[in-house]
């Protein structure tokens, strides 16, 4: 799969996937006892290491959820040199009033919304998506 930088073709090949389960930010407990395979993404501020986890792994080792979100995961094979890819649909996202929590991995991006709006969210990002394929579209529009 070749990363795609171009960002018209990123808007209209966006594919999101809504990930099953629920999915919680939360900070790790010292020291880390989670497995990596427990994990879906971290970062260490100097607060301590945050997580999002399955709500379920949360629950298993006690952790405080502060955050239940849903996780949407963008298939379009995107570069991480690619501009402007996360201020579209953060604009469109936040137009729509809801707000989003990203993490770009090797080969998608990964966006993290309130589970409330989760279907709210995926219908944004579907629409966004279809206005760039319409756009790219060649007119049949005759003379």
């Amino acid at each position: 799969m070749t990363p795609v930088t171009d960002l018209a073709v990123l808007l209209r090949t966006l594919q999101p996937v809504r990930n099953p389960g629920t999915y919680v930010f939360a900070q790790a407990p010292e020291p880390n006892t989670l497995a990596a395979r427990d994990i879906v993404a971290s970062v260490r501020e100097p607060e301590g290491l945050s997580l999002v986890v399955e709500a379920s792994v949360a629950a298993r080792h006690g952790l405080q959820p502060h955050s239940r979100c849903a996780w949407i995961t963008l298939h379009v094979p995107s570069d991480l040199q690619a501009v402007g890819l996360t201020a579209a649909f953060a604009t469109a996202l936040g137009e729509a009033g809801i707000s989003c929590n990203v993490v770009a991995g090797l080969h998608h991006d990964h966006i993290f919304v309130p589970l409330p709006q989760a279907d709210q969210a995926m219908a944004t990002l579907l629409v966004l998506q279809a206005a760039h394929a319409a756009a790219a579209a060649p007119s049949r529009a005759g003379p």
